[in-house]
């Protein structure tokens, strides 16, 4: 019970704000100090998660459909590279690098939400993690307890590292042998929690015929890592990374071929373009000449056109003048 009360504590810590977990730990282990003072130590113990593994936690918290479906992807991945299926291999390869790419934008989002932006550095630091997921089922089990405490990653050959990875690892689910599911969550946890309670109670047993009994460790200290079920045969494993890197090769090779093909399509429409651009600069050049012309002959008639006028409304003078003599001299 006391377990399950470190593991509740453990999980409202890393459901919580980032900002705010060192606080919340300080609060956390106060409150159950009276009653616990080796409870209080464990949740002392607790460490605070990178902002990577943060945002991982968000995501397995707030959208695990997401993180189903990476497994899922990861089981099909394990399966393909166990029967050295390459076309398979390119296939997953692709669906992977789509699933991938949508995950890390559900966990900016779902970050945000939780009151944090994520970075690009941060963003392929979630996405190195979520890949490990894919290649390492040990590694899957630790991101989907939403306690993960800092970046994972998958070279393809060795098992994921899992050393401080994750808080209590004691109550993580044991890693399934071959494609097999593990047993339950709540079944392992349940499992580990009378373990702890044995081992406990054996400890405490020892110390009490012991004349200088060993201060009591934290409770976190006290459970125990689930031990490392064995790797399958190096070469066999080799194997499997020879014929998905070579899958990855192909695949990398056809895109590199379109676009090479798509780099000449570009720059055959960038000559056309360029010669397009030519021709119209020159037409611009003449109108624009043309232009200049039409301006000064515009201004030069204006010019005239003024004149004219004045020329005009003198001879209209002159000619009304002229007619009045005409009529003075008729008169008399």
């Amino acid at each position: 019970m006391e377990d399950e009360a470190l593991a509740d504590i453990a999980d409202r810590l890393y459901g919580g704000p980032l900002d705010d977990f060192i606080a919340a730990r300080t609060a956390a282990a106060k409150d159950v100090a009276r009653q616990d003072k080796q409870l209080a130590a464990a949740v002392r113990a607790l460490p605070k998660p990178s902002v990577a593994a943060w945002a991982v936690n968000m995501l397995a918290r707030f959208r695990p459909d997401v993180l189903a479906g990476l497994g899922g992807l990861g089981e099909r991945m394990r399966a393909a590279q166990e029967s050295l299926d390459a076309p398979a291999l390119r296939e997953l390869g692709r669906e992977r690098r789509s699933m991938l790419a949508d995950a890390v934008d559900v966990a900016r989002s779902v970050a945000q939400e939780q009151g944090r932006s994520i970075s690009d550095a941060i963003a392929a630091d979630v996405e190195e993690t979520l890949r490990a997921m894919t290649a390492d089922e040990r590694a899957a089990a630790a991101v989907g307890s939403s306690r993960l405490l800092k970046v994972l990653s998958a070279d393809g050959i060795n098992d994921v590292d899992l050393d401080g990875a994750v808080a209590l690892p004691g109550l993580l689910p044991a890693a399934p042998a071959g494609n097999r599911a593990g047993p339950p969550p709540a079944v392992v946890k349940g499992t580990a929690a009378k373990a702890a309670k044995a081992t406990a109670a054996k400890t405490r047993t020892t110390a009490e015929h012991t004349t200088q009994p060993k201060p009591a460790k934290p409770r976190l200290e006290a459970v125990r890592q689930t031990p490392r079920p064995a790797s399958p045969p190096a070469l066999e494993r080799a194997r499997a990374a020879l014929v998905e890197a070579q899958a990855t090769e192909e695949e990398a090779s056809r895109l590199a071929r379109d676009l090479q093909e798509q780099e000449e399509r570009m720059r055959a429409e960038i000559a056309e373009l360029q010669q397009e651009t030519a021709e119209l600069r020159s037409r611009l050049k003449a109108a624009e000449e043309s232009l200049e012309r039409s301006r000064k002959g515009l201004a030069a008639t204006s010019a005239e056109a003024k004149q004219a006028v004045r020329a005009a409304g003198k001879a209209s003078r002159t000619a009304m003048l002229a007619q009045e003599r005409v009529l003075r001299l008729a008169s008399s």
